[in-house]
């Protein structure tokens, strides 16, 4: 397999090559849709989800009347009675980010109260809208579903169109790209047609001698460890490519930003750095908090909204962001003497923020 060439200085080369499993640049006429399978085989696009699932699970959503915090409903302490909290909100960021759409599936009691949400598969969700444009209905699994049955979420909302546009079907090209710069360079050694070395001859060689000379080398030197004897004037060269070349490095950082961009997620925590940046921690903190307030928010907002509004009217929920953005232990306590001594916050505000028991209280064991 590859290519074999035999020549003398002053000869043309003699060619074997084995074009019919020679690794061709991928056909950009007809590119592929990529679906949602595919973007997550791209190990930067699971790392950007997974970023955004990992920040929201670790929040804490609370429930507010007049910007006063109250007993948190049960259906919002674990929306789904067969799962925690942590595994609906990730299904919840996933769909979002992956499709664009988020259904709930919303089962109350007797008396009109929400027992328990589901989240439904968005690509098998359905959506029926008369010619003003309201949903009369939604089909799941050969399911009809009223309106009042489903809560729908989503993350970018086109004019006209009854579903929201997901990063993934919005950089169908980027990904396609991305994914064929993948396979490429896994499939570079193997279907390549890049062969391990060359023989050369300063003899004129027939096609047969140097097919001959070919499987001579094969079956001794090409094959095992032994000793080689090559004769009739044949001199071997390895062929050999640097890292770089062989991983494609420039190619794949460059996509690792395309993506890090496309899902709001900073370089620092793609583990990717940027050419031309040095990265520090007051510029990393800076990124982190750019990413909570410009690209976090756009998922945690709609689930926010999504729980405010089946709450009793005056009531909203809220994540907890300062969760997140915990600084390094000096800065916030140097943060809580602050607001202790200008009298904004009292001891067992700064301890609750702590996760600590209020002042003079023994935790239960």
């Amino acid at each position: 397999m590859g290519i074999f060439d035999v020549f003398r200085r002053d000869a043309a080369p003699v060619e074997v090559r084995a074009m019919s499993e020679a690794l061709l640049p991928p056909d950009r006429s007809s590119a592929a849709y990529v679906g949602t399978t595919d973007a997550l085989s791209l190990a930067m696009v699971y790392r950007a989800i997974n970023i955004h699932v990992i920040s929201a699970k670790q929040m804490p959503l609370h429930v507010y009347r007049d910007d006063v915090e109250i007993t948190t409903p049960s259906f919002i302490k674990q929306p789904n009675l067969l799962s925690n909290r942590s595994a609906f909100i990730e299904q919840c960021i996933v769909s979002l980010a992956t499709n664009g759409n988020a259904f709930w599936e919303i089962t109350r009691d007797a008396a009109g109260r929400v027992v328990n949400l589901t989240v439904l598969n968005p690509n098998e969700v359905g959506i029926k809208s008369n010619t003003a444009g309201q949903v009369t209905k939604y089909l799941y699994q050969d399911r009809e579903l009223k309106p009042s049955m489903v809560k729908h979420l989503s993350l970018l909302r086109v004019p006209g169109q009854d579903r929201g546009l997901s990063p993934i079907a919005a950089a169908q090209k980027e990904l396609r790209g991305a994914i064929d710069v993948r396979d490429y360079s896994a499939n570079w050694f193997s279907k390549g047609g890049v062969p391990n070395g060359v023989l050369k001859s300063d003899q004129v060689l027939s096609p047969d001698q140097a097919i001959a000379a070919k499987n001579a080398w094969n079956s001794t030197a090409g094959a095992s460890q032994g000793v080689a004897v090559l004769g009739n004037g044949l001199s071997y060269n390895p062929i050999s490519l640097s890292p770089n070349d062989a991983q494609f490095i420039e190619t794949q950082n460059f996509t690792v930003t395309q993506v890090a961009r496309l899902f709001g997620v900073p370089a620092s925590l793609m583990l990717a750095g940027v050419e031309g940046t040095s990265m520090t921690y007051q510029n990393v903190e800076q990124d982190w908090i750019a990413y909570v307030r410009f690209s976090l928010m756009s998922y945690l907002v709609e689930i926010e909204d999504a729980f405010s509004d089946l709450l009793p009217r005056g009531q909203r929920a809220k994540f907890n962001i300062d969760a997140l953005l915990r600084s390094d232990t000096l800065s916030r306590y140097q943060a809580h003497q602050i607001a202790l001594a200008a009298g904004f916050m009292t001891v067992d505000e700064i301890r609750k923020l702590e996760n600590l028991p209020a002042n003079g209280v023994t935790p239960n064991v």
